[in-house]
């Protein structure tokens, strides 16, 4: 038994519950940069506004991505090696959560035409910093949950965070958002802060006000959530850790299953996080959405992402993983091929065409509502398609080596995540054309499936 096993052994007690709700609030402080800044507001925002030119916009949010899924592929083994054998995690975490906030407050400087540079130098600073928090921060909870209660929390935290950036979208949509003709909100209001539609006001005031989000609600995390206690100096740390992620490829051999799984989640999660990063930039590109329709749009597919997810969980018990992430899979092939054939005239996949509409509102555009519709499809495969991977691995390893396959379960859906945003930076670059761009992606969720419809027959056991 190493020096960790034996300072880490024995089972454990459980925080108090109000240590476990500090943990369970990082979600909730967290989610809102990947809703608001990353998927829905502010990277619209950078696609339409900052440059003259929506398709090298589109490109430059997508290189920025990429440089970002690349940094956070190359650093998450030092920080899951930093966290299993140093301790004190919250260290980290809070370091990073200084760099991630000062980040995100400077986008306010973001002004319509400013370019891409600096704009794309501060949402990757603060990508990395929000993805290796989470990696520290994950690996805090089998030190503060019992074993049967680690799934309920974990859920429960996800949901949180859900409604987290749920709560933090409708609050922009609603009351800074306003329409760029009328200066009003949704509600017929001025918005708050007087902020000036014109000027992208209302998506350069969500970096700051994430930013405060996350390091107020930051706080009860700090607080009352123990901390795992200190184990080893970050030199040796560093050097145990890769020992014991060397020893868990190892453990991999004979394992046939769990080595298809594995490959075949890397690739279809990279076309998942693809058209999360990349879908809302493509559509401000392609209708010239508003702030406020974006932001619409980003609520209309949390809603069908939380239905998903309720449905997922009722029909899993008359299905396992295997049949849940099938179909999960399928929908998302189904959706991002209706994507790809969407121009500005409407079409379902390229076959069937409708006269574009004479009206004006919200989403009036014929093709506007289909890719309403695909988006839709999307939010609906989205949590399935990830809880039911989670589950494939739990009921194919013991439990006592569920730590180790769990932590490479993470770094495998970290360290390629580059790829997907890659293809579309170049393919858009190189055609002029984002629909193609976004067709990358179909070949990361199409390899994905292939690989993973032989392990429909794989039953749950060690393999």
């Amino acid at each position: 038994m190493s020096l960790l096993q034996e300072k880490d052994a024995g089972p454990v007690s459980g925080a108090p519950p109000t240590g476990v709700l500090g943990w369970m609030l990082f979600d909730w402080a967290a989610q809102p940069f990947f809703t608001v800044i990353v998927t829905f507001i502010f990277g619209p925002y950078f696609v339409s506004e900052l440059g003259s030119d929506p398709v090298r916009g589109q490109a430059a949010w997508a290189h920025a991505a990429t440089i970002a899924g690349l940094l956070v592929a190359i650093a998450a083994p030092f920080a899951g090696a930093l966290s299993d054998t140093a301790g004190r995690n919250k260290r980290f975490i809070a370091a990073m959560a200084v760099v991630q906030a000062a980040s995100l407050a400077l986008l306010w400087f973001s002004a319509p035409g400013a370019g891409y540079f600096w704009p794309a130098v501060l949402i990757i600073a603060a990508t990395v910093m929000a993805e290796l928090s989470v990696v520290f921060n994950d690996a805090m909870l089998p030190h503060l949950v019992r074993p049967e209660r680690m799934n309920r929390v974990s859920n429960d935290a996800w949901g949180l965070g859900y409604l987290g950036g749920m709560v933090f979208l409708i609050a922009v949509v609603v009351f800074l958002s306003a329409d760029p003709e009328s200066g009003l909100t949704i509600l017929g209001t001025a918005p708050l802060f007087g902020l000036d539609p014109l000027t992208g006001e209302a998506a350069r005031l969500t970096g700051p006000l994430a930013a405060c989000w996350y390091i107020v609600f930051l706080l009860p995390f700090f607080v009352f959530t123990p901390d795992r206690p200190p184990l080893k100096p970050v030199g040796r740390a560093l050097a145990d850790g890769f020992a014991d992620l060397k020893a868990t490829l190892a453990a991999l051999k004979g394992r046939p299953v769990l080595i298809r799984f594995l490959i075949a989640r890397m690739l279809y999660m990279d076309g998942v996080n693809g058209i999360l990063i990349l879908g809302g930039a493509f559509a401000a590109g392609m209708f010239g959405w508003s702030t406020m329709e974006i932001g619409i749009f980003g609520i209309v597919l949390n809603v069908a992402a939380i239905f998903g997810c309720f449905f997922a969980s009722r029909f899993g018990r008359q299905a396992n993983a295997c049949t849940v992430v099938l179909i999960a899979l399928l929908m998302l092939v189904t959706a991002t091929l209706g994507v790809v054939s969407t121009t500005g005239d409407a079409t379902v996949f390229g076959l069937l065409s409708f006269a574009p509409s004479t009206g004006t509102g919200l989403f009036a555009a014929g093709a506007e509502k289909v890719f309403l519709a695909y988006g839709v499809l999307i939010g609906l495969a989205f949590g399935p398609v990830q809880a039911g991977s989670r589950a494939f691995l739990a009921t194919r390893i013991a439990r006592q080596e569920a730590g180790r396959f769990f932590g490479l379960f993470s770094l495998t859906g970290r360290m390629t995540s580059f790829l997907a945003t890659g293809a579309f930076a170049i393919l858009t670059d190189w055609t002029g054309s984002p629909n193609l761009g976004m067709a990358s992606l179909l070949v990361f969720l199409v390899a994905g499936l292939v690989l993973f419809v032989p392990l429909m027959g794989s039953g749950d056991r060690r393999q």
